[in-house]
């Protein structure tokens, strides 16, 4: 009689803890972040971000995980579809998907939210030395690659090479590779040049420049029309001291960029937002030290380039900090 009302007791109390269990992993929401390839800088910031998150999930009950994705498009498009919660993305598309502009021509995506704003990143030109590359114009004629479609890197290529004065198709050969793949492609000589908006240092223009084929940045000049047009591009210089091996690595290299941002979705709760903004935010010293690109960020520009409805969540957390009114 007292085994089977110690097994019964045992049973319940089992059956409790495994209800308990359950009813705490059900508490739990889980988020995916969108980032780009592994060997750029839009991975490792999303890394950078779960990290800080995760190490308060007894706190919030809040699990971020990263996600390797085409980027920018892939990103805001998989928001949208509810496929990811998060994701980073140029400031360029975050205005284009939002306006209906693009690949969103006529279908604006009026769910898309701004979160904050992270690195700024440069329209990157890397060219072999022995390709006679050293402006812009001199891309004609030449085998380029501008990026895969729907990638933030093939839309600044081609926005620069028209502010130039090149059409893609006509005056240059155009390859549409992933960014990854273009450093091996310019070392092994299928290529001339590649284009790839990133912030920097980068490990894919760090290997393009150290190979055995010789190599420079070119600086795009002479858009300033670009500038006008779009109000996401700004002239900036990229700091050839990060890539000692191009063969101008003691020349001014200048160029165009945008910041990287990160953005959600109307439809994801406040909470998980405010919380995640709030915790980079207060740990934004830690979160700096995490990349090299994310070394120059400010709490203030954070708050730049975002073209979208800034998400409420993320709304509350500044106006508690006194960030916006």
């Amino acid at each position: 009689m007292h085994k089977h009302l110690l097994a019964a007791v045992l049973s319940l109390a089992v059956a409790m803890t495994g209800a308990s269990a359950l009813e705490a992993h059900a508490k739990t929401t889980f988020v995916t972040i969108g980032t780009g390839g592994i060997t750029g800088v839009y991975y490792p910031t999303g890394g950078a971000i779960a990290k800080i998150v995760n190490a308060k999930k007894d706190k919030y009950d809040i699990r971020a995980t990263v996600e390797s994705t085409g980027a920018s498009v892939f990103n805001i498009n998989a928001i949208m579809a509810g496929d990811l919660e998060f994701g980073i993305a140029q400031a360029d598309r975050q205005y284009q998907a939002y306006n209906g502009l693009s690949e969103w021509e006529g279908k604006p995506q009026k769910d898309l939210r701004a979160v904050f704003a992270l690195a700024p990143e440069a329209v990157t030109f890397v060219a072999a030395e022995d390709s006679g590359i050293k402006s812009l114009k001199d891309a004609k004629g030449k085998v380029v690659n501008i990026g895969n479609p729907g990638s933030g890197n093939r839309q600044n290529a081609i926005d620069v090479f028209e502010a130039a004065g090149i059409n893609i198709e006509k005056d240059l050969k155009a390859e549409s590779i992933k960014a990854a793949d273009a450093p091996r492609m310019l070392q092994d000589g299928r290529i001339d040049g590649f284009f790839y908006t990133v912030g920097h240092p980068n490990g894919n223009i760090k290997e393009a420049t150290a190979g055995k084929r010789k190599t420079r940045i070119v600086s795009i000049t002479d858009i300033e029309p670009l500038v006008k047009k779009f109000p996401y591009y700004s002239l900036t210089n990229i700091d050839m001291a990060q890539y000692p091996e191009a063969t101008n690595a003691n020349e001014k290299v200048t160029t165009v960029g945008m910041l990287a941002t990160f953005v959600t979705s109307a439809k994801v709760p406040d909470d998980v937002v405010y919380a995640i903004t709030k915790e980079v935010f207060e740990n934004l010293d830690e979160f700096k030290k995490l990349h090299p690109a994310l070394e120059g960020l400010t709490r203030e520009t954070m708050l730049e380039g975002l073209t979208a409805p800034i998400h409420p969540g993320a709304l509350k957390y500044y106006k508690e900090a006194g960030l916006m009114k």
